[in-house]
């Protein structure tokens, strides 16, 4: 896929320039909004930075919580983006300072997101650029695959590597993504620190939107 020409970012730039309102935070399935816009979700293993690069995209400091403590975010977190798109923040995977029946519950909770949500047009799925695809990424994967509900691969932290072991990471992930059905070919390298990649990324996101009144 060819990388988003001037025209692309600018429209990523401009949509992302748009407010962004938290909505609700939903615990359980019947809880969902109808809101009837197309909705990007964000997920990932704890600790990825997904709250970073939630925050990057919008160019906001505070949208999304940040923490140090892997698993803060439990419930599944809303934010309506210029009335154009919704962009839903999921529960980290993997590890959680929680009780057993509170990560059963969540965890239930955001693969029922996942598998019946109509509006969903896209799942982010973060890994950490420095640690790569684990065990417990290709269990969501599989899902998604399984649910047909496409994906696409954000890397995370690009910073933190240089850029020979980062170009092996992105073609040994888009080598392992071309065997997964629903899996989107390109693979975004960001960094939410440096803010490198998430112009392009927006522009991605953009093209799922609704169009701008005219």
């Amino acid at each position: 896929m060819a990388e988003p020409d001037d025209l692309d970012l600018e429209a990523g730039r401009l949509l992302f320039s748009q407010e962004c309102q938290f909505l609700q935070s939903v615990a359980q399935v019947d809880q969902l909004p109808a809101l009837g816009r197309p909705e990007v979700a964000f997920a990932g293993r704890s600790n990825v930075g997904k709250s970073s690069l939630l925050n990057a995209l919008t160019g906001r400091r505070t949208l999304a919580r940040t923490s140090n403590t892997p698993g803060r975010t439990q419930l599944l977190n809303f934010f309506d983006l210029g009335g154009r798109l919704t962009l839903v923040d999921l529960p980290g995977y993997g590890y959680a300072r929680a009780s057993k029946q509170a990560i059963e519950q969540w965890t239930g909770l955001t693969r029922a997101y996942l598998k019946g949500r109509v509006e969903l047009r896209r799942v982010c799925l973060l890994i950490d650029s420095r640690h790569g695809i684990k065990a417990n990424d290709l269990e969501i994967m599989g899902e998604l695959d399984e649910a047909a509900v496409s994906y696409q691969v954000v890397l995370t932290k690009c910073d933190k590597i240089k850029p020979m072991p980062l170009a092996r990471l992105v073609a040994e992930t888009g080598k392992a993504l071309a065997k997964r059905p629903a899996a989107h070919p390109e693979i975004a390298a960001t960094s939410s620190e440096k803010q490198s990649g998430i112009a392009e990324l927006r522009a991605m996101l953009e093209a799922l939107s609704l169009p701008p009144e005219s």
